[in-house]
Parts: structure tokens; sequence; C-alpha cells
């Protein structure tokens, strides 16, 4: 798969807005920036005010992008942004479109 599909591929993941949301939601949670860090399904949820899941269903879309990555806190799954699969889409989309872009 050559750079512009990788990046059409991206594009497909993040042109649903309940993606996006999850990850303004998700970026406005890093630690250091929300009191709470990565946050589970049910927060997720309730702060979007979508069924747990949808949440999920989207979260699975995310993760398999690379975009998302999860860690087991006791019997709960919380989600975080993946810093290193924005950094090669980042790059990707510099690399095909110019430094002008970004």
């Amino acid at each position: 798969m050559d750079e512009i599909e990788k990046l059409a591929d991206i594009f497909k993941v993040l042109s649903d807005p309940t993606r996006l949301r999850l990850v303004k939601l998700l970026s406005d949670c890093e630690p250091g920036v929300c009191k709470g860090g990565p946050l589970c399904v049910n927060a997720l949820a309730h702060r979007l005010g979508v069924t747990q899941s949808a949440v999920s269903q989207h979260l699975r879309i995310l993760r398999q992008a690379g975009l998302v990555r999860g860690a087991r806190h006791g019997p709960f799954m919380h989600y975080a942004l993946d810093p290193d699969g924005f950094d090669k889409y980042k790059t990707a989309l510099r690399e095909t479109l110019g430094e002008d872009f970004l």
C-alpha cells in the first residue's frame, strides 16, 4: 500500500464525527492536561452521550488504525491516544503533501 492509500485510510477512520469526538476527548485528557488521564469506555460513553457498545466499536477502529491504545487497570481498560500512531500519520502527510501543508 502506498502513502496515498494509507492517508486515505486514516481519513476514512477519522471521517466519523463520533470518532473525531473520541480523539478530541482523549487528547483533552492526556496526562498533565486532564486530571484523570486515560478514560474507560463507561466514562467515554457518558461524556459523549452514546452507548458503551458504540464507544467500544469506535475504539476498536481507532485501535486498529494505531491511533488509540488501551491499558488494563484492574477490571477496566483505559484508553489514551497513541502519540506514535499520530506521528506516523503526520510524517506521511508531511512527506506526501509537503511542509507547508502542516
